[in-house]
């Protein structure tokens, strides 16, 4: 592919989310006219004379050798996704784990410290305590909020990770506190964007090393894929690059294509999953069947200094706890009609999800509440159906059940 008139080489061109979602990373020249993104679906590039053979081993990131170490299909979508971003570069992995654990891997070495925030993903505390250890990478988990992540600081320290906001309690942290704080001791920073994405903040604006998104959920945005992506600066990407090379990871074009193709309606997409979200949670928030809800876009929530502060819009996830028992949560689950239950979110279809039986169904009833995770509580991810249908299922589930 030529690298003549793509947008993402526009520099002095200032573009929208909107366009750039439609527009960003493309050639305006693309194989036989096409107007979408081709699929380049091979396994090996061929080269021609030493020539070809010379402009690869240079570098050139626009010669190909084998689609482990990367396609035109998803150079064209890292290039989108770090327009989006504002990142010099992106690189794309076959999910959102293998996205943050080769981040991290590439970056710490035995002996260093990770600090990690408490309110995020079950696998991503996993990789930290029971995988991490193994190479004498030493973790501590703080509250996500920048005094008690100052606070773990040590000499060995190496990266600060959170996710903003958390996963399930929506918490956003402090961004440019934590930044400032980090800099002070000579501390990387990586920031999992996912339930944010670029619509609502840029990380990578405040001083951020390294964002990570699972690009399976809103960037995506279909419920058909599964990817993850890291951005940043160029010589981190490439850093984390020589490492994917080794260890694999890689999105397949086909993949690469359908994110490309979900990418085209992210504004679109986001921006009303953003008003339906906080419509829900203004009427939930009043509803005598919810005991506490927990949405960033809420005065309530402990986060919403921060949120207002840093965020343009607050994303399409809501927690709460249903003021009944396990067997009336149960069976509100089971009553609904447009909400589906699915342990995931940010695609086009809501979806709900009960955290202590679907991700801590594996921790006893006393582990769970120790970290949170009681038998009412609820994560509600709005798709993108009419924001008074969604409202009229949850109160019709609602109206079936007793309070306790």
């Amino acid at each position: 592919m030529s690298s003549k008139g793509r947008t993402s080489k526009d520099k002095n061109v200032k573009r929208g989310l909107s366009t750039i979602a439609v527009h960003g990373g493309e050639d305006r020249n693309k194989y036989a006219d096409s107007l979408t993104v081709p699929i380049v679906q091979t396994s090996t590039f061929i080269f021609r004379d030493e020539i070809d053979v010379q402009e690869y081993t240079s570098g050139n990131k626009k010669r190909f050798e084998y689609a482990r170490y990367g396609t035109p299909t998803a150079r064209t979508a890292e290039l989108k996704l770090a327009e989006l971003e504002g990142a010099e570069d992106a690189l794309l992995f076959d999910c959102g784990m293998s996205a943050l654990t080769r981040a991290l891997l590439a970056n710490l070495s035995m002996g260093d410290h990770l600090i990690i925030t408490s309110d995020v993903y079950k696998k991503t505390l996993q990789f930290a305590h029971n995988d991490l250890s193994r190479f004498g990478i030493q973790t501590t988990v703080a509250a996500p909020d920048a005094k008690s992540i100052a606070a773990a600081i040590r000499k060995e320290t190496k990266i600060i990770f959170s996710e903003s906001p958390t996963n399930p309690y929506m918490h956003v942290i402090d961004i440019k506190e934590v930044v400032k704080t980090a800099k002070k001791f000579g501390v990387m920073t990586f920031i999992d964007s996912t339930f944010a994405t670029p619509y609502n903040i840029k990380p990578l604006d405040m001083g951020v090393d390294v964002v990570i998104h699972s690009a399976t959920k809103y960037l995506s945005g279909h419920n058909d894929i599964i990817a993850g992506v890291v951005l940043g600066n160029s010589d981190i990407i490439n850093k984390i690059k020589l490492f994917q090379k080794t260890t694999g990871g890689c999105i397949d074009a086909h993949v690469a294509y359908l994110l490309i193709r979900g990418l085209k309606t992210f504004s679109l997409r986001i921006k009303q999953q953003n008003e339906t979200a906080m419509y829900i949670a203004q009427k939930l928030e009043k509803h005598p069947k919810i005991k506490q809800i927990w949405y960033p876009g809420l005065k309530s929530h402990p986060s919403y200094l921060n949120a207002k502060k840093q965020m343009n819009g607050f994303g399409g996830v809501l927690t709460f706890e249903v003021n009944a028992p396990l067997k009336d949560v149960q069976k509100f689950l089971r009553n609904l009609k447009i909400a589906q239950m699915g342990p995931s979110f940010g695609g086009t279809e809501t979806l709900i999800t009960h955290p202590a039986s679907i991700t801590y169904y594996d921790m006893t009833k006393k582990q769970r509440e120790q970290i949170g995770i009681t038998d009412q509580l609820i994560r509600f991810a709005v798709g993108v159906e009419d924001k008074e249908d969604i409202l009229a299922d949850i109160e019709q589930a609602l109206a079936s059940i007793k309070t306790r």
